[in-house]
């Protein structure tokens, strides 16, 4: 007697595809008539699932969790890792197979954010909809179907770190003071601004500062500093006539010199270069 039943589709990517793209390796669902353990490990694979009905349990990093309606989980398959549904409270699920170049760069740094392999989004239905429409585009086969495959799969990774941080943030005290001090960047960036200052005017230890910054926004606030400064020069520069020392001075920099430096390692041309070519 059948354990399960499933709706699934195992494709094989272009050459183009595993140069360029994520892909999927297999896409489908399942529905659990009785409880098995399913086991894996050494796969060169992601795997993303959501439980759409019933319960059961994921064994991952040397750890057993139960896992319900509305959870989602994605694993790294290089690791061993099993699952196996609820006798009482068989589970339904949806799931996708997927790798890429790039697939590895995009979990290491939903970990280094500490974004849960499993977590309880508040949407579900945006993540079963990327799920049912990789499904579909398969099914039917169009040309373009590895290039649309690529798409979903970047929506779904972005939905995994936007409802996580999120999440994060909801759940802290801190991210209000945070962003009061992303704010004042967005305001002051042309003065001198250093992460004592920042600190003592927030009231918040610089450490702490620094740590839950680059949490929220991806990057230093030295970074994002910069950032803000040679967006506002690029603006500056095709869309005024002002002299590179007037540009470097309102944007921030003391320096023409050392503006032209940071210019050219952020945009791989100088201003003056970026404002003839723009």
């Amino acid at each position: 007697m059948a354990k399960s039943t499933s709706n699934r589709i195992i494709a094989t990517p272009s050459s183009y595809a595993k140069e360029h793209y994520l892909y999927i390796q297999e896409v489908g669902t399942l529905q659990s008539i009785e409880p098995h353990i399913s086991r894996r490990q050494d796969l060169n694979s992601y795997l993303f699932f959501i439980v759409l009905e019933g319960s059961g349990y994921i064994s991952y990093d040397n750890d057993r969790f139960p896992i319900s309606a509305g959870d989602c989980v994605w694993l790294d398959c290089t690791k061993p890792y099993s699952h196996e549904s609820s006798a009482a409270d068989p589970w339904s699920l949806m799931w996708v197979h997927f790798y890429g170049k790039e697939a590895p760069s995009f979990y290491a740094d939903f970990l280094k954010h500490s974004c849960p392999f499993l977590f309880h989004p508040q949407n579900t239905l945006a993540f079963t909809d990327i799920l049912r429409h990789i499904h579909q585009i398969h099914s039917a086969k169009s040309s373009l179907v590895e290039l649309y495959t690529n798409r979903y799969l970047t929506d779904l990774i972005t939905l995994c770190f936007t409802e996580n941080m999120t999440q994060n943030q909801e759940s802290s005290s801190i991210p209000e003071k945070i962003k009061q001090v992303h704010d004042y960047l967005e305001e002051h960036f042309a003065e001198k601004i250093n992460l004592e200052d920042l600190a003592s005017r927030f009231f918040i230890s610089k450490f702490h500062l620094a740590r839950e910054y680059k949490k929220r926004y991806g990057a230093t606030i030295g970074n994002d500093l910069t950032s803000k400064r040679i967006s506002h020069a690029k603006s500056m520069l095709r869309f005024s006539d002002d002299s590179i020392d007037t540009i470097s001075l309102d944007c921030g920099f003391q320096d023409a010199g050392y503006f032209i430096k940071v210019f050219k390692k952020a945009e791989n041309m100088t201003p003056l270069e970026y404002r003839k070519k723009w």
